[in-house]
């Protein structure tokens, strides 16, 4: 355990990409079989220990030092994993004791039930140090939070073994923790392991932004961006899996998409949920609700009747990978197009239809069109180069993203908590509230996103020097300090007191020049409402 949690601490102080790397692949390298599998479970999300949560970490730290102070600590730290870790109890242990691996910390909570984990649990963090018990913490609930995704530690995976990350990443789905046969091929003890036969994760094809590019739609085709998530739909040897962007597996949520999927190949398209209102039936290009109505289904592992029915799913597709056996990634995106149109044929209309392309003369009429759509599913345009293949990851100048400009309203700050991982010292997520007609403010979102390190350290000072009141982590601010709020859309919602929810919210500017009398009314904001 000391050498992964040394890897951590490390790269939690560490801002570069290129250091980051380098301290996973020196790890990898150089710890042995299963310890650096299970590692990179940890590192990618792969690992699951089902028997530790949250609650039972709390438990614990609260049956060994007072609970008020450990709350008061956890508010002041602002992290549970750290808190604990500094805050446990060292007992005396005999000096001969054998220091723990990784995988035997995994192997002592993926086979304890829920009622045994919690003295397994304090056992080994009874034997570890305040480093070594953080990484126990984070690596026990999943919850890692340092700057490390999961396509860098695959990254740095393929980097340390001189591998092709794309190669890595093909395989990846198809593989278990520890990965014996990954590391096995990485060494050059065996061969690459296959996809055949496995309905395996391909790497997304990703877009740069267009910002001020102009570009020539003789070279270019447009489309619509949809509001949805994007999958990435596998039919393998009978077996159908839906991918996220990230992917992670979401079949079990949305289990009539796959059922509907029996063609052999892999397609990439938006999944939404079907709206009526929204006009249009799938063939015609419209028929999809707002990415409100999304989330209904969003993170179930089970889904009811009643939701299935409420909430149905579609997709609508953006390209195809493979065609039954075939690799079509290699060809330019007007043939894959082609290859589209004819594999669309084959599916089921109720749940998938094609993303049509626009029809626009040049980029000044695609310009007209764009700033018109304020569709509640149309997120912006997608321009594509006609002659450009498949490949996983962002590549300059073949696909470009076009979003639609964003809405902004004036809010008063209302109530301030601390971030988490580097933020964790700071008040950076902040809930903020519009007027209504008669004078009451009611919260109508909240962000972290949007501002400088600057910014935050002024709106810490302010939080800090203005708080009326404490509930627990969060602080309630006197109403009087002006945000700019920028988000891409607004839906009603009956969860949010003001009636309404908006859609990615971010801080734009601090309006010090503006009185908080003069922000936006929640009338103003539902007019707004796709």
């Amino acid at each position: 355990m000391h050498a992964f949690a040394a890897l951590l601490d490390a790269l939690i102080y560490t801002r570069s990409r290129l250091a980051k790397l380098k301290l996973i692949g020196d790890y990898l390298t150089a710890t042995p079989d299963p310890d650096r599998g299970w590692a990179m479970a940890a590192l990618t999300g792969d690992l699951d220990l089902p028997g530790v949560k949250p609650a039972l970490i709390r438990a614990l730290i609260e049956s060994r030092v007072d609970p008020v102070l450990f709350r008061m600590s956890r508010d002041y730290v602002g992290d549970t994993a750290e808190t604990v870790s500094l805050l446990w109890p060292a007992p005396v242990l005999p000096t001969d004791t054998e220091p723990l691996s990784v995988a035997q910390v995994i192997d002592r909570l993926m086979h304890r039930s829920r009622s045994d984990a919690p003295a397994a649990l304090a056992a080994m963090l009874d034997r570890l140090d305040a480093e070594e018990r953080f990484a126990l913490l984070k690596m026990a609930t999943g919850a890692l939070r340092i700057g490390v995704s999961a396509r860098l530690a695959k990254t740095a995976f393929a980097q340390a073994f001189a591998l092709d990350v794309e190669a890595v990443e093909e395989v990846w789905h198809g593989l278990a923790p520890p990965y014996p046969s990954l590391f096995a091929w990485a060494t050059g003890g065996a061969a690459q392991p296959t996809p055949a036969d496995v309905p395996v994760f391909r790497p997304f094809m990703l877009a740069h932004g267009l910002e001020d590019v102009r570009v020539d739609l003789a070279d270019y085709a447009a489309e619509w961006k949809w509001d949805g998530i994007r999958v990435q739909i596998v039919h393998v040897a009978g077996e159908t899996r839906l991918y996220s962007r990230t992917g992670d597996d979401v079949t079990g949520s949305f289990p009539e998409v796959a059922a509907a999927f029996a063609t052999p190949g892999v397609v990439d398209g938006e999944l939404m949920v079907k709206g009526a209102f929204q006009g249009g039936s799938l063939e015609e290009g419209g028929g999809a609700a707002s990415f409100n109505a999304l989330q209904q289904r969003l993170g179930r592992k089970q889904v009811s009747a009643k939701m299935l029915a409420d909430y149905p799913a579609f997709v609508r597709l953006y390209d195809i990978l493979f065609d039954d056996s075939e690799d079509l990634r290699a060809l330019p995106w007007t043939e894959r197009r082609m290859r589209l149109e004819a594999f669309a044929t084959r599916l089921d209309p109720d749940r998938f239809d094609l993303s049509a392309v626009i029809d626009a003369a040049d980029f000044t009429e695609l310009e007209a069109i764009r700033a018109g759509a304020r569709d509640a599913a149309i997120e912006g345009v997608m321009l594509k180069r006609r002659d450009s293949a498949y490949v996983g990851g962002r590549r300059a100048g073949l696909w470009y993203k076009w979003k639609r400009d964003p809405l902004t309203a004036d809010c008063v700050m209302m109530y301030a908590q601390r971030g988490n991982g580097r933020r964790s010292s700071w008040y950076s997520d902040y809930t903020f509230g519009c007027w209504t007609e008669g004078g009451e403010l009611l919260p109508v979102g909240k962000a972290y996103q949007g501002i400088t390190d600057q910014e935050i350290a002024q709106l810490d000072k302010f939080v800090r020097n203005h708080t009326v009141q404490r509930f627990g982590p969060v602080r309630e601010v006197e109403k009087t300090l002006v945000l700019e709020i920028a988000f891409d859309s607004l839906h009603l919602s009956s969860r949010h007191k003001s009636g309404i929810a908006m859609r990615f919210p971010r801080v734009l500017r601090i309006r010090l020049d503006k009185p908080a009398a003069e922000a936006d009314r929640i009338e103003t904001l539902q007019r707004m409402v796709t």
